[in-house]
């Protein structure tokens, strides 16, 4: 190859050696750095390779293409085209068995010299090697030699070779006479055998591109193109070829060679190598001249052409594998993705791998892998500790168990839904308690009359609107001063009364009906709840010192108790009201070294000056609704909303749940909720929480719909279709808006109309699968005939029937099946007697028989039928994951 850019070869049986084709040729051995000998000839490729020069080849000159034996013995046998036509047997310096011995120096010379442009051995029949020359008007292109001929020229054929040659040469060496001669008067630039059949060839000539059949040479099969260079075929696609023509790569396929079906983006500057990457379907390499960059394009996923003016679509990308301009590369017979290059000045070569996209996939199910070429790889921790610890933390993973505990769907206990997401998370439980409280007080009649709010609405409304807008309308605030309970002496500390507070003081579950302040229930419930703690602080709030000190030795003596409540009880027990005493003095100091929260405010409640309680209202370990509860009672009229509404605004930012008490279920609530679920990604939650009570202008946010969508789609993408299901119908009730019309009945094959029993006051696109065949009701008459032209309807394949006589006795009914529920309005009929048929045969009947049927049998009850009707639909095979 002198004078031209060198080329490199990968030998075909060794997978560390290659050969690099220039003015000489050089063998080399590629391994990895560690394990090369530091000597002369070696080259580092990459951080990780270098290569070792094997041999050296210089007996071989002007050498213009190479070809490697494409089979293990003789092994490291080239065959090299030369300028002046002939193509020579060579080999690298390795020990030579007798075989090799005769068939490494053997030439083949045509009969008029010419430069060789191309070689191609026959991958099956290895003995055929082809050549392309340039064209003489007097002779053939392309020359089939076989290597094994050992025909002694003739002397007119001798004494014009040995014209031609520059060196004394054994007559019994050189070949004359090829086995074919194909394409007289042209020239032939490209070759390659056809993988698919080895007597085919496909020839890059001077004007077209010819298929060649050597079982009759005689004839071919050519379309006429400009892009006739560097023809090679797809080593995964055999009837996909690439050949170019200066800047421009055309992909043909050989079974509709009329055209390229596909013609890749022309480059600036001539293509110099096209080659399929032998390792990856559909991955062409391109290099064009004086570049440093390798352009790939991915067919791999190539649509098939629908039109004959469609064209697929392909991936296009660049590597670069080197800083210097690239004079050649050749793809790794097995190594994946991977290939050599060789600048084109001066011999230095890279080892490069392409690396393929990654597709990352996460499943429903905490599951990570991805996709890199042929590998598939899933991500695994470590510790299996870990893992699980990862897992339990993750939110997708605590709503898949929320929804398989039903969590959200009780609506009569609302509060219980707490305990059906594990009862850990105090937000949620929180959050429950307050919706309980919320839909408690508005479905209570009795709060319009204890309230005489001068509002226009009714009080749900006003309910749903948090205590945010409540204690913003108060009025007719009264302000009282009491005796400590258990005690003459009077307090200086101020409380203050209105309706609305009062209002607010229920919500907050500190009183239970009216305007009645007894918290004595409320307290035997957190005595229940062991928050001993809070009930002290409650009572202490109250008033009532002394009950607050009998909870505190109470829980001291408790089971699992802290005997430390017994010390707090001693140190509130001597509470003075006296401005400048020891025991105001040390409480103040000491109460913020106690841990909980409770027992810290009623200290800091004790101490204040009236009006002053910023110790308590903004202690944030304390629950929302007891800080907004103290407010209540405590705060006036002018400090009150100023520090409700600061709370508010912390919740929202926040993204706490406790702060749904104070916006209720409204559009600051919506805010909340939003804030809670960027934090969390919560959108179990957020669905059932804003579906409970909220107006119906609510429910048409744009944010419920995302976070109610997104939720189905999660329940669909874990397979609980029936919790998927059940949520729908529990949308359904709270949000009647919500029901979608029935998109699916059974229609009558001669008028098209809907079967159903009451289809003359049922609008036909509210028409579903109610109703059809026996409706449950024994009062019923049957349904046999389409009630709209009063065709029979078809008969059931086993029973022989017509359909909408009832099941009376197909396996699977029972007694619990035959007891209907009457006082259901739009009843579905039982399963049993639904409509069933395949869509393939068309045949069916009672839904209850085919499935008897189809337990035991394959294939279709009707006679000489012989579809098998249970196994075409896939879907028929999955079983959802919350089924039992």
């Amino acid at each position: 190859m002198s004078g031209s850019k060198p080329d490199i070869l990968w030998s075909p049986h060794h997978p560390d050696r290659y050969v690099i084709c220039d003015s000489e040729l050089g063998l080399y051995r590629i391994g990895p750095v560690g394990s090369t000998e530091a000597k002369a000839g070696t080259l580092p490729l990459s951080e990780e390779t270098a290569a070792t020069l094997l041999a050296i080849n210089s007996d071989t000159p002007y050498m213009k293409c190479v070809a490697w034996y494409p089979k293990h013995e003789p092994e490291c046998l080239l065959a090299v085209g030369q300028a002046n036509g002939r193509v020579v047997l060579t080999s690298l310096g390795q020990s030579h068995n007798s075989a090799c011995k005769e068939l490494v120096g053997k030439e083949f010379v045509p009969k008029h010299a010419r430069q060789c442009n191309t070689l191609a051995w026959n991958p099956v029949d290895s003995n055929l090697l082809a050549a392309g020359l340039d064209k003489h008007r007097a002779d053939f292109s392309v020359l089939i030699w076989d290597i094994s001929s050992k025909l002694s020229p003739e002397t007119s054929v001798a004494a014009e070779k040995i014209r031609l040659s520059s060196v004394d040469l054994d007559s019994s060496t050189v070949v004359t006479k090829p086995l074919y001669e194909l394409g007289q008067n042209d020239a032939c630039l490209s070759l390659c055998w056809l993988l698919r059949d080895p007597k085919l060839l496909l020839a890059g000539m001077h004007r077209n591109l010819a298929i060649f059949d050597l079982r009759n040479t005689s004839q071919k099969t050519f379309v006429n193109t400009k892009a006739i260079q560097g023809v090679t075929v797809d080593p995964h696609f055999h009837d996909r070829v690439a050949s170019f023509f200066e800047g421009q790569v055309a992909i043909w396929d050989l079974r509709k060679f009329e055209k390229p079906v596909l013609t890749l983006t022309e480059q600036p500057k001539p293509l110099t190598k096209v080659a399929w990457c032998p390792t990856r379907t559909g991955l062409l390499a391109t290099l064009t001249r004086d570049s440093n960059i390798i352009r790939l394009y991915d067919m791999q996923h190539t649509p098939t052409p629908i039109g004959d003016e469609t064209e697929p679509t392909i991936i296009e990308r660049s590597v670069q594998p080197c800083e210097s301009q690239i004079g050649s590369f050749a793809w790794h017979q097995s190594s994946q993705n991977r290939m050599v290059v060789v600048s084109a000045t001066n011999r230095v070569m890279t080892d490069f791998t392409v690396f393929e996209r990654i597709s990352l996939a996460w499943s429903s199910t905490t599951s990570l892998m991805w996709a890199c070429g042929r590998h598939l790889y899933e991500c695994v921790e470590d510790s299996a500790e870990g893992v699980e610890s990862l897992i339990e933390k993750d939110i997708a993973t605590k709503m898949r168990e929320r929804a398989q505990s039903r969590y959200g769907h009780d609506t009569v206990q609302v509060w219980r839904n707490h305990l059906l997401a594990g009862g850990k998370d105090p937000q949620l439980k929180s959050l429950w308690h307050d919706l309980f409280y919320i839909l408690s007080v508005s479905h209570m009649k009795q709060c319009a009359e204890d309230m005489e709010l001068k509002l226009q609405g009714n009080v749900q409304s006003v309910v749903y609107s948090g205590i945010k807008n409540i204690v913003k309308t108060t009025s007719g605030t009264t302000e009282s001063r009491r005796c400590w309970s258990g005690s003459d002496r009077q307090t200086d500390v101020p409380r203050y009364h209105s309706e609305e507070r009062c209002l607010a003081l229920r919500l907050c579950g500190w009183i239970s009906r009216g305007t009645d302040t007894d918290v004595e229930n409320f307290l035997r419930s957190l005595e229940q709840e062991h928050e001993w703690e809070r009930a002290a602080a409650v009572a202490l709030f109250n008033l009532d010192i002394r009950r607050a000190i009998q909870i505190l030795n109470k829980g001291a003596m408790a089971e699992k108790g802290d005997l430390n409540l017994n010390v707090v009880a001693m140190a509130l027990s001597g509470y003075t009201d006296e401005k400048s005493s020891l025991w105001r003095e040390m409480c103040s100091s000491l109460r913020l070294q106690l841990k909980n929260p409770y027992l810290c405010i009623m200290f800091a409640f004790l101490t204040s000056e009236p009006g002053a309680y910023d110790g308590v209202l903004y202690e944030s370990s304390v629950a929302v609704r007891d800080r907004v509860a103290f407010a209540c009672m405590f705060l006036n009229d002018a400090q009150l909303p100023r520090y409700i509404d600061r709370l508010t605004l912390e919740m929202k930012e926040a993204g706490n749940l406790e702060g749904i008490l104070l916006t209720g279920l409204t559009k600051d609530g919506v805010d909340l909720m939003e804030s809670y679920v960027d934090r969390t990604g919560d959108v179990q939650t957020a669905s059932f929480c804003m579906l409970k009570g909220s107006p119906g202008e609510v429910l048409k946010d744009p944010r419920v719909q995302c976070w109610i969508e997104n939720y189905r789609n999660l329940l669909d993408a874990w397979r609980f279709w029936h919790k998927r299901a059940e949520f729908d119908i529990h949308r359904g009730k709270l949000d009647p808006s919500s029901k979608p019309l029935a998109q699916v009945f059974v229609s009558c094959n001669f008028c098209g109309k809907s079967i159903s029993y009451s289809c003359s006051t049922i609008p036909h696109q509210g028409r579903g699968f109610s109703q059809y065949g026996v409706s449950g009701s024994p009062t019923k008459s049957k349904v046999t005939s389409c009630p709209g032209c009063r065709k029979p309807l078809p008969r059931c394949a086993l029973c022989l029937m017509n359909m909408g006589t009832p099941v009376s006795n197909c396996q699977g009914t029972g007694k619990s099946d035959e007891k209907v529920d009457l006082t259901r309005e739009n009843k579905l009929a039982q399963f049993n007697n639904w409509f069933t048929w395949c869509h393939n045969c068309r045949h069916g009947g009672h839904a209850g028989h085919m499935l008897s049927w189809f337990r035991d049998h394959t294939e279709c009850p009707v006679s000489a039928c012989t579809c098998k009707c249970m196994q075409l639909d896939t879907t028929g095979n999955l079983v959802p994951s919350d089924s039992s």
